[in-house]
């Protein structure tokens, strides 16, 4: 049996727990405060070691399989360095990671020198209705072109009580879900051109955001988006054959080639409609050291300089690529 340490008693942590029982894993659950880890309790019927994760350690025995870090994302960086620290050898983070480029870089650091994997937690590139389209895209001959949308929605998350830091970089801290998911599926970006205007009080660098470019695998690209104006995420695929629009992302919907008729299109999701969507492939490939499909701490460092371009963040001023 799998030993697990999940770190963090939130909501998201409560959906991994959720999966991490129903692979029958060895699991603790280490909190905070006492009203996150009776929630959590209600939610999921286990118990939570409170105190947080340095009064944890302080009496810790053992050192765990893996741990997987589900906490604020002002705490993602710190949290996973304790780990690291510590010795534990296998964690799962989530997005993005870190606070900021800064951050991810030193997660990315001191992971290489302990010898230990890190990768951040998209669990998007696990839907069901990513898996359909890669097996249509894969028939299709290959990614064509794709485009995709970034808009959040910036009136509702300018009233949202979060930690100092954690909106100012939102495009980083939750907008690469998208931007992460598009570039899995049709490259990384080889040439880009970006364009980040307006700004908020919550956001100040950026609310506006277009840009094009070309994929590694020689696939043009576009985005925008817009955090002042009605919107949402979506992806958006064009091979020989087809157009495979993902909007929501969860969903698949496809437009065939000579017709205009955009259908939805049907797909096995037993386990998105069971466990929160891509969660549980995600856990099981990390658990089970497959590890194709997530996104590890080297890979998202080297993508941080494109979503800082596209964010309208200042770049960073070492070499992501090392």
């Amino acid at each position: 049996m799998t030993n697990v340490w999940l770190i963090g008693a939130g909501g998201m942590a409560a959906d991994y727990a959720k999966v991490l029982s129903a692979l029958n894993c060895d699991l603790t659950v280490i909190g905070r405060g006492e009203h996150s880890a009776q929630i959590f309790r209600e939610k999921t019927g286990l118990s939570v070691f409170q105190g947080g994760l340095d009064r944890f350690l302080d009496s810790a025995s053992i050192v765990p399989d893996a741990a997987i870090v589900s906490v604020g994302v002002e705490q993602l960086a710190p949290a996973t360095l304790q780990l690291l620290n510590y010795g534990v050898r296998r964690i799962l983070v989530e997005k993005p990671g870190g606070l900021n480029a800064q951050e991810i870089a030193e997660v990315n650091s001191v992971a290489a020198k302990k010898g230990s994997c890190v990768f951040v937690a998209y669990n998007r590139r696990f839907y069901g209705s990513v898996l359909e389209a890669e097996k249509i895209i894969q028939a299709d001959g290959g990614v064509l072109s794709f485009n995709f949308e970034v808009t959040e929605w910036g009136h509702i998350i300018e009233n949202i009580q979060k930690a100092e830091g954690v909106k100012e970089s939102w495009f980083l801290a939750n907008t690469t879900h998208v931007a992460d998911l598009a570039f899995f599926m049709g490259g990384k970006p080889r040439e880009l051109s970006s364009i980040a205007n307006g700004g908020c009080d919550w956001h100040p660098s950026a609310t506006i955001f277009a840009g094009s470019g070309i994929s590694e695998a020689d696939a043009p690209f576009t985005y925008h988006g817009n955090w002042s104006a009605p919107g949402s995420w979506g992806v958006d695929i064009s091979t020989s054959s087809h157009r495979l629009i993902f909007k929501p992302m969860e969903s698949l919907k496809i437009q065939k080639i000579g017709s205009i008729a955009i259908e939805c299109h049907a797909f096995e999701n037993e386990l998105d409609d069971k466990f929160k969507p891509g969660l549980y492939l995600q856990t099981k490939s990390f658990l089970s050291n497959n590890d194709e499909r997530l996104c590890t701490i080297q890979e998202q460092l080297s993508a941080v300089k494109t979503y800082c371009q596209m964010a309208g963040y200042a770049l960073p001023t070492f070499d992501v690529c090392t």
